[in-house]
């Protein structure tokens, strides 16, 4: 079912997403945030340089190290290392952001590989950011829906927005709603903070009006009686909506909701959004 509201509400209804709204451009534009990204490197046991970090880098049984050169520094944790660090065995989606002068140098496993990923705050793409399109905010694109804990969580494999890369989810339920008449459904995934879901999803406008590989709904966790409400104008973009150098996760085959969800963020300019 749909939620309906009153013309006071309406108003801190518009407000409360432009607030969300704001709060995402915030992030993602950030010094450090992903539109600040300068490279994607994947390491291996052979040390490489990289033009947008110092020292060598590589990852072996004991994780993920990097040899600096004379003269190089990076702040890891409050404290200054220099010649060999070893930042040890990351745990998948797991990561460390080292200092280097004004730039972060984030440490990562993802799908299963380790990675470094610079983030500077001259990168072009941030520094020409100039927002992300998305739906004016209406009610009709929220909803009220059941979750349905599954008996045990569910590992779920799903593809990324790098090639060849999987991420895998340990889902712990599904939703079951109603939107404009249609029966739908989406595998939830853990979201953030306890009890917190995130539900991956494309919809009819994917690759239309909106980013085709993906958006993402955070929500609240789910009341006694597994009552969730969906709000898809707080559906949002994920990093490799504007950026190559991201490896976020695809939804899982029964998240393609065949349906028109015209709420949320639209297609980045970035990527040739309007």
């Amino acid at each position: 079912m749909t939620v309906d509201l009153t013309a006071t509400d309406l108003q801190a209804f518009a407000q409360e997403w432009l607030e969300w709204y704001r709060g995402q451009e915030e992030r993602l534009a950030a010094p450090h945030g992903f539109l600040a990204i300068t490279g994607l490197h994947w390491l291996d046991d052979r040390p490489q340089r990289f033009p947008d970090a110092p020292g060598a880098w590589w990852t072996d049984a004991e994780g993920v190290a990097v040899a600096l050169d004379d003269g190089e520094e990076l702040v890891v944790g409050g404290k200054p290392v220099r010649g060999e660090h070893r930042f040890g065995v990351l745990p998948e989606r797991g990561g460390v952001d080292a200092v280097w002068g004004d730039a972060v140098i984030e440490v990562a496993r993802r799908g299963g590989h380790d990675i470094v990923r610079p983030r500077h705050p001259d990168a072009p793409l941030r520094t020409a950011f100039a927002g992300t399109p998305a739906y004016a905010p209406d009610p009709r694109w929220v909803a009220r829906g059941r979750y349905t804990a599954f008996e045990t969580p569910r590992p779920t494999t799903v593809g990324a927005a790098v090639e060849g890369l999987e991420h895998v989810y340990d889902a712990p339920g599904r939703v079951d709603f109603e939107l404009d008449g249609h029966p739908l459904a989406l595998t939830a995934f853990p979201g953030r903070g306890p009890g917190g879901l995130l539900v991956l999803f494309t919809d009819a406008t994917s690759g239309v009006t909106t980013y085709a590989a993906n958006r993402a709904l955070s929500l609240a966790p789910p009341t006694a009686d597994g009552t969730v409400v969906l709000d898809f104008n707080r559906a949002a973009n994920l990093p490799c909506a504007y950026t190559d150098l991201a490896t976020c996760p695809l939804p899982p085959a029964e998240n393609r909701l065949p349906v028109a969800i015209e709420a949320g963020q639209k297609i980045p300019r970035e990527r040739g959004g309007i």
